[in-house]
């Protein structure tokens, strides 16, 4: 039998860089993931690195995620564009909030631009004007293709390090005896590792349903939408508008956050969840959204899988007030998943040489890599 010095359950984002981490050590690395390839919230999230968006303590995780990238992307093309970020205030309340935040991160010695609103609008000019009150611009910041991304970054680390990847590899019991981890898959494989580490998302009916259960997760869905190729629009950077000001949490950092109230016109949005970004692919496509409904991991089914019509008619109503996106230019709707926990991730340590790490919420693609980083240096010191 094979042993491994660490095995991965899970090859999303969080499974796939504590695997990278592992192998550029030296380590003999299993990831196994149960299906065909990832197809969860990895795959399923707006792909924008926004390191600007996270509270100071998860923003170090996202900085040095974006160093990490900046070295990936030097090596083989992983689709990560350094494009900036731009969060546009639309009032004077978010004008304040963006002011403030800048204060903030000067003092992290994270680099930031503050503009007005006439530098705004002739950086982004297919930004509606009367929108516009002022913005604050994070250049280092990337964007990616989340829908090609992960697997890329699977090839990266079969070719250049000693990662084995086993897909469809849907693992039903994990065991430690006498120091030794052995993991048994649906097929009947049985593999042997010095450590284990349990990343499945937001599945949490198959390995340690009694922990899950008692965990504090939350199952939140999504609804993003996406245009035909927009070619008379060109974005250039990731963008961030009012109501991801009032929601994201790093401006909960800002002196006047607590002290803002949400006007009469954000109220329906607000019940809804929704703050709207937009993130311009290759092809021109945009994807727009998006929105943020909440239920306990025991009680997911009632979230449903199908996109809720009125919510997709608000998106598009708030969206057409920043960028003139006209309903006929929509191509498609669907929602996406991912599992977040009060303390920011849920850890937990099932046995000696065997834990959980889920529930990173909505910043894996910003903050996993680097958050990884440091926990596989903990694991495997030098």
């Amino acid at each position: 039998m094979m042993k491994y010095d660490l095995i991965i359950v899970g090859a999303g984002v969080m499974g796939t860089f504590h695997a990278f981490h592992a192998a550029k050590k030296g380590k003999k690395v299993l990831l196994l993931e149960k299906n065909a390839r990832p197809v969860g919230s990895t795959i399923q999230n707006f792909g924008q690195v926004v390191p600007s968006g996270l509270d100071p303590f998860w923003q170090k995780y996202g900085r040095r995620s974006l160093e990490i990238y900046n070295e990936l992307q030097n090596t083989e093309d992983l689709t990560l564009v350094k494009n900036g970020s731009v969060y546009i205030a639309s009032d004077e309340d978010e004008l304040l909030l963006i002011k403030e935040l800048q204060q903030i991160n000067d003092n992290l010695v994270y680099k930031s631009e503050l503009l007005d609103a006439n530098q705004t609008a002739l950086k982004f000019p297919d930004i509606n004007k009367e929108y516009i009150r002022g913005s604050i611009f994070f250049a280092d910041e990337f964007s990616v293709d989340s829908s090609k991304f992960i697997y890329k970054v699977l090839s990266f680390c079969q070719k250049y390090y000693e990662v084995d990847y086993r897909p469809n590899s849907t693992v039903t019991d994990i065991k430690e005896t006498q120091g030794e981890v052995y993991i048994k898959t649906a097929a009947g494989k049985i593999f042997c590792g010095r450590e284990v580490i349990v990343c499945g998302g937001y599945e949490t009916s198959i390995l340690y349903p009694e922990i899950f259960e008692d965990s504090g997760l939350e199952m939140v869905k999504l609804q993003m939408l996406k245009t035909i190729p927009l070619h008379h629009i060109d974005l250039k950077s990731n963008i961030l508008t009012g109501l991801t000001i009032r929601r994201y949490e790093a401006f909960e950092s800002c002196p006047s956050f607590h002290q803002i109230t949400t006007p009469q016109k954000y109220q329906d949005l607000k019940a809804e969840g929704i703050h709207i970004l937009f993130k311009q692919l290759p092809d021109k496509s945009i994807i727009i959204g998006d929105s943020h409904h909440y239920a306990p991991v025991t009680d997911t089914e009632s979230l449903g899988l199908g996109v809720n019509e009125r919510v997709n008619k608000l998106m598009k109503e708030e969206a057409r007030k920043i960028i003139n996106v006209k309903d006929e230019e929509y191509a498609q709707s669907w929602a996406g998943y991912y599992v977040q926990h009060p303390d920011g991730i849920f850890e937990f340590q099932v046995s000696e040489h065997v834990s959980i790490r889920t529930g990173i919420g909505g910043k894996g693609m910003t903050s996993c890599a680097g958050y990884t980083e440091e926990k596989i240096n903990e694991l495997f010191p030098d």
